[in-house]
């Protein structure tokens, strides 16, 4: 392999994780299950098997496209694992089908074909960020039938300002579950002298206020808090 070679090999590679990342961006800021760094594996991982059949499969009758077959099968099943069903409720069909384009986009960029690959990852931004609205637009289903809606809660603590430490700690493993995404932690002074109060923002799939009712039970055992309370932003749905 020449340098010129490798030079295309290098830039194939980047624009397969780049592509995928553009994709996985939207995904991370809506606090999806499959974000960033996942769709821009899955991208490059793609674009790194398209770029193996290439340099495997030059004999005669050889047919690179084989590998794209495959790699369609094994995003397959990596697609599945990220749709789950609650009763009558599924999630994650939109990310296992953003999960799949952006294979195939990471699979053009392996090819070389950088034009339609970024084409194609414009295209699956539109459809995931413009098409929205219009779906809920249109969706006239009965309420069941809806995915279910991610939920933005605030927990907050008020405890003695020498026990901040101990219940930051606390509070990271009470709202630490598989249900929940733990955005931040902060603490701030009250009016109330020698009295802090500790904020946790956290993102939930779906509503579950069991779970956090748990928490202040729990937390509000503890001698130093005065008081424990939650609260709910505006959800934003879940797909």
């Amino acid at each position: 392999m020449d340098a010129m070679e490798f030079f295309d090999v290098v830039l194939r590679i980047l624009a397969g994780l780049g592509f995928g990342a553009l994709v996985g961006f939207e995904r991370q800021w809506r606090a999806r299950l499959a974000g960033l760094r996942t769709n821009a594996l899955v991208s490059l991982g793609a674009a790194l098997f398209v770029i193996f059949g290439g340099y495997t499969f030059t004999g005669p009758g050889a047919d690179p496209t084989r590998v794209a077959a495959q790699i369609v099968s094994g995003i397959g099943f990596l697609g599945a694992g990220v749709i789950m069903k609650q009763g009558a409720n599924v999630t994650g069909l939109n990310t296992a089908a953003t999960l799949w384009a952006t294979a195939a986009v990471g699979a053009l960029a392996g090819a070389g074909e950088y034009a339609i690959a970024a084409a194609g990852t414009v295209a699956i931004m539109i459809a995931n960020m413009l098409l929205r609205p219009l779906g809920r637009f249109m969706d006239k289903g009965p309420e069941g039938g809806r995915e279910p809606q991610s939920v933005d809660y605030l927990f907050e603590v008020r405890c003695a300002e020498d026990a901040e430490a101990h219940l930051r700690t606390l509070i990271v493993h009470a709202v630490t579950l598989p249900e929940f995404r733990l955005r931040s932690v902060q603490s701030s002074d009250t009016a109330t002298p020698g009295e802090v109060r500790i904020a946790a923002e956290l993102t939930a799939h779906e509503r579950d206020d069991r779970q956090l009712e748990a928490a202040v039970s729990r937390l509000s055992l503890e001698p130093r808090v005065t008081s424990v309370r939650w609260t709910i932003a505006e959800p934003a749905v879940l797909d």
